[in-house]
Parts: C-alpha cells; sequence; structure tokens
C-alpha cells in the first residue's frame, strides 16, 4: 500500500500549490479546472440539499446532469478550508461539530472497497489497515494511510474499510490540506444510509449516484467540489464565477 502515501503526498502537493495561486485577481475556481460539483443547501443548518455535476464549456459552465438529493452534516454546513478566501459571517467548520465545510474545495482521490472501480482520479483500494487520522495531535492527522506502513501515533481513526456500505465508494475532498489541529478531518463524499439520515460531515447520496460522479470524475480536468447554503452562493455567484 505504499501507493497511498506516494499519491497522498503528490495531491497534498498540488492541492497546496493551487491554493497559493490563489489571489485577489484570479478565480477562486483554478482557470484550468473543468470538472464542477455543485452542492446547495437551503440554510447553513439544513442537513440535505442538492447536487449537480458542470463542465466547463469554452468559458461558461454547462450542466452535465440533474439534481441529485444528498445529506450533509448533522450539524449543517460551516465554513471549511479550501480554495477560498475566508469568508466574514456563518459558522466556521471545527472537528466533531457534525457540520460539513462550506466553500471550494479539489477533489484528490476515490476510494473503495473493490481492488479497483471505473474512475479517473488516483484510486485506493480501503483494505482493513487503510484509516483516516482524526485525532488531532498526531503528525498524520487528516490523512488517508495505510498503518502498516507508519508507526501509529494516533488516539482515533476513521476505518476506511467499515462493516456497512457507506465507504464502499467515495471521494476524497480536499479540505484542511495543511491538517490545522482542530480544523476538521477525513471529508469525503460517500454513499448515504438513506434519505433523511445526516452525517458526521461528510456529503452523501445514493450508491448509483455516487458510482456516477466516480466514473466521471478526471482528474486531468482537476475537479472542484463547491459546497454552499444557497443564500451564500448567491451572494458569490458572481465573484467566483459560479454557474
Amino acid at each position: 500500500m505504499r501507493s497511498i502515501a506516494f499519491l497522498t503526498v503528490a495531491l497534498f502537493a498540488h492541492a497546496c500549490s493551487a491554493q497559493a495561486a490563489m489571489s485577489a485577481d484570479r478565480p477562486v475556481i483554478p482557470s484550468d479546472s473543468g470538472q464542477l460539483i455543485v452542492v446547495a443547501t437551503e440554510s447553513w443548518e439544513a442537513t440535505s440539499g442538492a447536487l449537480q455535476r458542470f463542465e466547463r464549456i469554452e468559458d461558461r459552465w454547462e450542466p452535465v446532469s440533474d439534481l441529485v438529493e444528498v445529506v450533509v452534516g448533522r450539524s449543517g454546513l460551516g465554513w471549511g478550508t479550501g480554495l477560498n478566501p475566508e469568508q466574514p459571517n456563518g459558522p466556521t467548520k471545527q472537528e466533531g461539530d457534525g457540520r460539513a465545510p462550506a466553500g471550494v474545495f479539489l477533489l484528490t482521490q476515490t476510494f473503495g472497497y473493490a481492488d479497483s472501480e471505473a474512475t479517473g482520479l488516483p484510486y485506493i483500494h480501503a483494505t482493513r489497515d487503510v484509516e483516516c487520522v482524526d485525532d488531532s495531535d498526531s503528525q498524520y492527522y487528516n490523512r488517508v494511510l495505510d498503518r502498516s506502513d507508519v508507526e501509529a501515533d494516533w488516539e482515533s481513526h476513521e476505518e476506511m474499510r467499515r462493516r456497512d456500505e457507506l465507504y464502499r465508494l467515495g471521494v476524497i475532498v480536499a479540505h484542511n490540506e495543511a491538517a490545522v489541529p482542530r480544523g476538521g478531518s477525513c471529508i469525503f463524499l460517500h454513499i448515504w444510509r438513506g434519505p433523511g439520515t445526516t452525517t458526521s460531515g461528510c456529503t452523501a447520496m445514493t450508491p448509483s449516484a455516487m458510482a456516477e460522479v466516480a466514473s466521471w470524475l478526471d482528474a486531468e480536468e482537476i475537479p472542484v467540489l463547491v459546497q454552499l447554503p444557497q443564500s451564500e452562493y448567491e451572494r458569490l455567484r458572481t465573484e467566483w464565477q459560479l454557474p
């Protein structure tokens, strides 16, 4: 599983370089990104919303899917740490708060229980040894890794090979890539328990919708997730050049 560590480092470097490139005179969504997923909820406290996929055609975003129902964190949304600048209003995502991150985030890897999957992103086969570290005191905080490859220094983690179907297929959301302690960790798109349910801070959907997203994503297109309450989406729509 050493390939996981390699991919994580490589994609972390790409995410950091993309974040460093963001400035007042550059778009929040990278100009070379050709795939966009938009998730909108009714309010900061809402625990469900809608997802739609877009592709960049010349200088505009064109929808390539219908709206899909999703569920988010049990506490709704809170501003996360991604490609977007800090915002003056609304709650802030923290470790264990039950909020899914709001903002703009790269989508870097897929993962799942199968040996391989039809996806255009690097894929992690989630064996029993693959974990995501959610212990803020660990040097591996907010990293997906194989515990057999490192000396474990964490007290808590997410098992990537769960005993249920939720992580049978998923996508890693590049939230808090700098691993700021207690800034929030292990954020994914994954399969839901069902409509009306919630997550601990991820965004979840039906198995078929998750499969469509995973197979559509293409690393060469630098896919991005924009996740916002509807009021914030409308406020930032022009500034962030959203569809």
